[in-house]
């Protein structure tokens, strides 16, 4: 009877210890080390990728945003986050792909109207755009609906608008898109990109410099 009790207080004190260790291992020092290893080689990306505009922080390069005037560069539509009161603008309270098939009636409709949205947006007293250069991406969500990029080719659509639109040259304009586009991943994952915010921050103080 002695040695049974005996045992089991020697195994549940082994226990015990076991669980000490182990959370003070993992609950404290690996996570301590891994932030401290983040904060010190990785502190731009360890604090969400903010960007700065004005002294203040206006947003992250990994989240887009909605709600820019015809007078910046557009991102890609948020179809997947579909129309509701609670998220038109990418509040991050909602995420998500519009899930219907690319022959769905509703869907090819959708980007239908986007289409002729964009070429409408776009076309200016001295460049027309043809339905044929809208880019997929112009017209359509990503999966998540927070797509901070866009395509270059989908920059270069726009870059009239912009132009006409903030009293710059067309040449100018062009050279902010080509100082932000980004080419792959290591050279080989992905595809080239610029990220709308950036993009526009740059359109920004441009305009407040000339």
């Amino acid at each position: 009877m002695n040695n049974s009790i005996t045992n089991t207080a020697r195994l549940l004190g082994a226990g015990l210890r076991a669980l000490l260790v182990l959370t003070l291992v993992t609950g404290v020092i690996y996570p301590l080390v891994v932030t401290g290893i983040a904060q010190g080689l990785f502190t731009h990306k360890a604090n969400g990728s903010e960007i700065t505009a004005d002294g203040k922080v206006v947003g992250s390069s990994l989240i887009g945003q909605q709600g820019y005037s015809l007078d910046y560069f557009q991102p890609r539509p948020a179809g997947g986050l579909g129309e509701n009161s609670v998220n038109t603008q990418y509040k991050l309270i909602l995420s998500g792909a519009t899930n219907r098939s690319a022959d769905n009636p509703e869907l090819v409709k959708w980007v239908e109207e986007a289409k002729a949205k964009v070429v409408k947006e776009n076309s200016t007293a001295d460049y027309k755009v043809r339905p044929s250069q809208v880019p997929a991406d112009a017209v359509t969500s990503s999966g998540s609906g927070l797509d901070p990029d866009i395509s270059p080719a989908y920059a270069a659509l726009q870059v009239h608008r912009v132009a006409e639109r903030n009293g710059l040259s067309v040449a100018q304009v062009e050279k902010l898109v080509k100082d932000h586009t980004e080419g792959r991943t290591l050279g080989f994952m992905g595809e080239p990109r610029v990220n709308v915010l950036e993009l526009n921050i740059a359109l920004k103080e441009l305009v407040d410099g000339s």
